[in-house]
C-alpha cells in the first residue's frame, strides 16, 4: 500500500472520528440542558429529540422544551425560589405561597415585577386537580395554615398542570391596595412580619431581589431625620459607632421600611399558626417600642415612604421613574422592581441555579449583562432567562 492511500485512510478515519465528536458533543450538551433545567436525567426518547434540536443550531428550543416538563417547576424552581421565604434560607422548607406564587409567574411568562406588587397569588385550582390521573386529596388555601401547598408537595402534584392565578386580596384578609406580591404572602409575613420591627421584611426583600446586603449598600452621606426611636445614637456609650455604622443602614431602611407600618403577623414566632395582619391608617406598636434609646428620634405617623438612596452612592441601583417617595408596601414594591439592580438579580440568581456557580469569568459577567438586558427588553419573563443560562452553561 503506497503512501498516499495510507494518507488518505488516516484523513478518512480522522474525519470520522471529528464528525463521531460532534455528535457526541451535541448529545452531552443536550442532556446538560436538561439535567440542569429539569434536575433528572432524560429519557432516550426525550434525549434523541433534544440532540436533534442542538445539532440543528436550536440550543434556546431543546431548552424550552426541557422547561415543559415537571421537575422544572416542582424541583428546580421550587429549589431556587424556598430559600426567599425564610430567614435561615432553608432550601428544604415546604412548599407555600411565597414559592408557589415564583412559580406560577414563571410558568405563565408573567411579567416578573409584579412579584413586588401585584394583587396575586397562586394556588392550585380543584378542577385542575380533579383533571388529572390519580386522585388526590387538596384543601382549599387559607390564610391560617400553610396545609394546601404542603399537600400539594406531599402528594407530588405536578404544579405546572395545576397553578392558577388568583387575587391575593380575595385569599387573605387584606384590601387590593395593601396587597403587594410576594411581601404580603402568608409565608413572607410569617417569616419578616412576625416580631420584630419590620425592618427585617425590608432587608429579606433587599436580599433577595435586589442581590444586595445592608452591608453593600451602607451609606453615612444620608440624612437621619426619618431613623426611628429604637436605635440608640451611642451604643454601648460610644457615637461613633452610630455615626460610622448604623446611620449608614437605617438612615436609607427606615424611611423605606416605613412602607409596612399597618402589617404586623397575628402568631407566635416559630409557630405554625396565624395570619397576616393589616390594619389600614393604624401604625403597629412595634413602629413605636423602645422609644427612650433616643426620644428625639423619628416617630412614625403613616405608610409614607422615601427613597434616599437615589442620591449618593446608591443612584447606581439605577431606580427607575418615579418621585422615590408613596404610601404603602405596594408603590415600594414598585420603587425596588423597577429599579436596574431587580433586574440583574433575576439574572443572577437563574445563572446560579443553572450553571450550578456564581459568574466568575469575564464571560460569565458579558453573558449575565446580556441576559439581564433581553430580560428587560422581552417583558422581564423568567423563562427567558432560565433558556439563556441553559445553553450558555451547556458548553461547559
Amino acid at each position: 500500500m503506497d503512501r498516499t492511500t495510507l494518507t488518505g485512510i488516516a484523513f478518512t478515519a480522522s474525519a470520522l472520528m471529528l464528525c463521531s465528536n460532534a455528535i457526541a458533543n451535541d448529545r452531552d450538551k443536550a442532556k446538560r440542558i436538561y439535567d440542569r433545567l429539569v434536575g433528572t436525567p432524560p429519557s432516550v426518547t426525550m434525549l434523541d429529540t433534544l440532540e436533534g434540536l442542538v445539532s440543528g443550531g436550536q440550543e434556546r428550543n431543546a431548552a424550552l422544551l426541557a422547561m415543559e416538563q415537571d421537575g422544572f417547576y416542582n424541583v428546580t424552581l421550587k429549589n431556587m425560589a424556598t430559600p426567599w421565604t425564610n430567614e435561615a434560607s432553608d432550601v428544604f422548607a415546604p412548599l407555600n405561597d411565597y414559592t408557589a406564587t415564583v412559580i406560577g409567574l414563571t410558568l405563565d411568562d408573567a411579567d416578573f415585577r409584579g412579584v413586588l406588587f401585584e394583587d396575586i397569588i397562586y394556588y392550585a385550582d380543584q378542577s385542575r386537580i380533579g383533571a388529572l390521573p390519580g386522585s388526590y386529596t387538596i384543601t382549599t388555601p387559607s390564610g391560617s395554615n400553610n396545609n394546601h401547598y404542603e399537600q400539594l408537595e406531599q402528594q407530588a402534584v405536578p404544579l405546572k398542570d395545576v397553578l392558577v392565578a388568583q387575587p391575593q386580596s380575595s385569599v387573605y384578609a387584606l384590601p387590593a391596595g395593601a396587597t403587594a406580591g410576594v411581601m404580603t404572602s402568608r409565608a413572607a409575613a410569617k417569616a419578616f412580619f412576625v416580631g420584630g420591627t419590620n425592618r427585617a421584611m425590608f432587608r429579606f426583600t433587599l436580599v433577595n431581589h435586589m442581590c444586595r446586603d445592608l452591608e453593600q449598600v451602607k451609606d453615612t452621606t444620608r440624612p437621619s431625620d426619618r431613623i426611628r426611636q429604637d436605635i440608640s445614637r451611642s451604643p454601648g456609650g460610644d457615637s461613633r459607632i452610630y455615626l460610622n455604622s448604623c446611620i449608614g443602614c437605617h438612615s436609607g431602611m427606615d424611611p423605606l421600611a416605613q412602607a409596612f407600618a399597618y402589617y404586623d403577623w397575628s402568631g407566635e414566632e416559630g409557630e405554625d399558626g396565624g395570619e397576616i395582619i393589616y390594619t389600614d391608617g393604624a401604625v403597629q406598636g412595634k413602629y413605636l417600642i423602645n422609644e427612650n434609646n433616643f426620644p428625639h428620634g423619628f416617630i412614625t405617623p403613616d405608610d409614607s415612604w422615601d427613597n434616599y438612596w437615589r442620591s449618593g452612592p446608591n443612584e447606581n441601583l439605577g431606580w427607575g421613574a418615579g418621585s422615590g417617595s408613596g404610601n404603602g408596601a405596594k408603590s415600594m414594591g414598585q420603587e425596588l422592581a423597577n429599579s436596574d439592580a431587580f433586574a440583574s438579580c433575576q439574572a443572577q440568581k437563574v445563572f446560579k441555579t443553572v450553571c450550578l456557580r456564581t459568574p466568575h469569568s469575564s464571560a460569565d459577567v458579558t453573558t449575565v449583562n446580556n441576559m439581564t438586558s433581553s430580560f428587560v427588553g422581552n417583558g422581564y419573563r423568567m423563562r427567558d432567562l432560565f433558556a439563556d443560562a441553559a445553553v450558555y452553561c451547556s458548553g461547559e
